[in-house]
């Protein structure tokens, strides 16, 4: 750019009048534009320095609400647990309600199956009583029976002795 600097230098040295001086002047314009098309978009310091300064300012606002949002989530989290840990003692209290429950139902049934043994026991006992009274009975019938049948073959001997004499 320096030889573009020097070159219009002097061609305002040799130039006559202001008209020639403003032609190179124009001329110097136009060979910058070709050479350099976007020298107008070209962002200066200044803009730069803007630039820079709305983004520090965003990163830094970016920041805040992620730090915001990672406080809020913490808060979300840690009530979730308490929230955890109410439910689980809520259940842990259950869990022993029922645990005495099912060994109270456990104890009654045990007690009414232990009533129904001994009720069982009974009539077996009842069963075995009436069974050996029956016996019994049936046992001093059948002698009755057998001496009966006994005693008639007795007379019916002593009358076959008496009448054949």
């Amino acid at each position: 750019m320096s030889a573009v600097a020097l070159h219009l230098y002097e061609k305002l040295n040799e130039a006559s009048d202001d008209k020639a001086r403003s032609k190179a002047i124009v001329e110097a314009f136009s060979e910058l534009e070709e050479r350099y098309p976007n020298l107008r978009e070209v962002a200066t310091q200044r803009d730069l320095s803007e630039t820079e300064l709305r983004l520090q300012k965003e990163i830094e606002q970016t920041r805040l609400e992620i730090k915001t949002v990672e406080m809020n989530l913490q808060k979300e989290i840690e009530q979730t647990r308490l929230e955890i840990k109410t439910v689980e003692a809520n259940l842990q209290k259950e869990i022993k309600t029922v645990e005495m429950n099912l060994q109270k139902e456990i104890k009654t049934v045990e007690m009414n199956l232990q009533k129904e043994i001994e009720k069982t026991r009974i009539e077996i006992k009842q069963i075995e009583v009436n069974f050996s009274k029956t016996v019994h009975q049936q046992t001093l019938w059948v002698i009755g029976s057998v001496g009966t049948i006994v005693m008639g073959v007795r007379l019916l001997e002593w009358f076959l002795a008496h009448l054949a004499l």
